[in-house]
């Protein structure tokens, strides 16, 4: 899996890398992007806006995964 380097993020590309993605390899990018907002990977900061925008992108492509019979689950963070 590519890292999206935060000088040249792209929502356009991230979207297009999203539809090309396996279920797995959208389910492995939505548990690194939920780490990577979590507060133990920014030791209790503010999380980077690319993560958090990647995380909003995966959840949202999911879930119409799942509306056309293709996933099996959802991707979710603790609230």
């Amino acid at each position: 899996m590519q890292s999206i380097q935060l000088a040249d993020f792209d929502v356009e590309d991230l979207r297009a890398r999203l539809r090309k993605m396996s279920d797995e390899e959208l389910r492995k990018l939505g548990k690194a992007a939920r780490y990577m907002v979590s507060p133990t990977a920014n030791m209790d900061k503010p999380p980077l806006p690319t993560f958090v925008l990647q995380l909003e992108e995966a959840r949202e492509k999911y879930p119409g995964r799942l509306r056309r019979g293709i996933g099996v689950g959802v991707i979710r963070t603790k609230s």
